[in-house]
């Protein structure tokens, strides 16, 4: 999947906050692009990485063979 390089800096600061750093602000226009694509959501306090999301961090981070 390609992500610009603002909504891959956007799922990995949802990342962040899930993990309950302080994040910087987010592109609302990114947001919505990644819960097109099922990486994020929105709910009453904000946006959210979705598991795909997570799991497409892991698989970007993961060391190449």
């Amino acid at each position: 999947m390609d992500l610009t390089a603002g909504q891959l800096t956007a799922l990995r600061n949802l990342e962040r906050k899930r993990a309950g750093e302080m994040v910087d602000w987010i592109n609302i226009s990114d947001a919505r692009a990644l819960t097109e694509l099922d990486l994020a959501e929105r709910n009453r306090e904000g946006w959210n990485i979705t598991a795909e999301g997570t799991a497409l961090l892991a698989e970007l981070d993961a060391p190449k063979a």
